[in-house]
């Protein structure tokens, strides 16, 4: 296998709008640039591919020299079409970006795809071909699209300068029913220097050849192990599972045949009994529980009274001995007895205090600020008294009902 670093240019000038190639000319240039990358990466894991435009407003490096080939593919959409194509340029700026590699052991070679007139001359194409001849660089260039101002032999002898031993090739594609990509992949370009190409476009020359691979599938184990096994497994699961519904399938019509009308007629009835004997059970689970809380409210109401008894017994019980036994709790008795007494007693003496109204007065005159002959002094004095003879009215008939 081939050890090459490949740059390819692309064709994005005013004339790539054309239809007469389908869909577009640039889009069947895209498809067929996609087609050289995948061919050109799948041969040799350490082959890479860069990608350049010679149209707009210069040259432009898309992508250099890469081995990631969805790199590759990703830089050719949403590229703009528009101006002249530089062919010298192209040339040159790609010559330059494989003089740069990373892996000097790499053969250098340049694919450029040519859909517009060529508007240099012959000789001066020829020095260019001679100096890519001079650095050991390989120039394969597809023509399609435009063939004025004597574009083909121009194209020719360009090649013809660069090529060295037979490595260097120029493919004309008419404009007809089939694809650019179609008809690349039978030339030299495609499949390589005459060694046969890789097996990736090996399988796409037999598909674009025959139509048909040959292998399950349409894909190549030896190319795609995996993916092989991947889709045989799912073709064989898919299999084993319309075998079985069709199994099940015969099986429901024949029970269906053997059975028929008298079968229904069996599952109607069982139906029918199995919704008596639920609704009775359902009954019969009621009627328990219904039992059983009443047999719990009964056995709480005898726990109930039973308990009653003995706590007044015990109540009675403890409070004797209170009265007999707990001299303490007997000394404290007396005493708030007798704190109660007091303050009875002292309260008896404020009202009668209140109730003098020279001393409350001379009280009243010692203040300063405070006239005892304010009237509303005098109300209130008035009031405060009457207060106090009621209190000790309700008291003194409050201890005759004790009596």
């Amino acid at each position: 296998m081939v050890l090459e670093a490949t740059m390819i240019c692309i064709d994005n000038s005013e004339w790539m709008r054309n239809g007469d190639y389908s869909p577009n000319r640039f889009q069947a240039q895209a498809d067929a640039v996609n087609l050289i990358c995948g061919a050109k990466t799948q041969s040799n894991p350490e082959n890479t591919v860069g990608v350049l435009t010679m149209a707009g407003k210069g040259v432009r490096v898309l992508v250099t020299p890469t081995s990631d080939l969805g790199k590759i593919l990703a830089c050719t959409h949403g590229l703009e079409v528009g101006g002249e194509t530089n062919l010298m340029a192209g040339i040159q700026v790609a010559q330059l970006a494989l003089k740069h590699r990373q892996n000097k052991k790499q053969q250098q070679r340049i694919i450029v795809f040519a859909g517009s007139p060529v508007k240099y001359d012959k000789k001066a194409l020829e020095v260019v071909g001679r100096k890519l001849k001079k650095n050991s660089v390989a120039l394969d260039i597809v023509n399609f699209g435009e063939d004025d101002d004597g574009k083909s032999e121009k194209l020719e002898a360009l090649v013809a300068a660069a090529n060295n031993n037979d490595s260097s090739h120029i493919v004309h594609v008419p404009v007809g029913p089939n694809a650019l990509s179609d008809v690349l992949i039978s030339t030299p370009i495609f499949t390589g220097d005459g060694e046969g190409g890789s097996g990736f476009a090996a399988a796409a020359a037999a598909a674009a050849a025959g139509g048909v691979t040959g292998f399950d599938f349409g894909v190549d184990p030896n190319l795609d192990p995996e993916l092989a096994l991947a889709l045989r497994v799912s073709m064989e699961e898919e299999r084993a599972r319309q075998e079985a519904a069709a199994k099940r399938a015969a099986e429901e019509a024949a029970m269906q045949e053997k059975g028929g009308e008298p079968q229904s007629s069996m599952q109607d009835a069982t139906m029918t009994e199995s919704t008596n004997t639920s609704n009775i059970e359902a009954d019969l689970k009621t009627a328990d529980l219904m039992d059983d809380e009443n047999a719990l409210l009964q056995q709480a109401l005898a726990m109930s009274m039973n308990d009653s008894i003995p706590t007044a017994n015990v109540r009675g019980t403890k409070m004797s001995d209170v009265n007999v036994d707990d001299q303490d709790l007997q000394l404290a008795l007396q005493l708030s007895a007798q704190d109660g007494g007091t303050e009875t007693s002292s309260n008896t003496d404020m009202n009668m205090l209140l109730g003098d109204q020279a001393f409350v007065s001379s009280i009243l005159a010692q203040l300063p600020g405070v006239d005892p002959n304010d009237p509303s002094v005098k109300e209130l004095l008035a009031s405060m008294q009457n207060q106090s003879e009621k209190r000790d009215e309700d008291e003194a008939s409050t201890e005759e009902g004790k009596k």
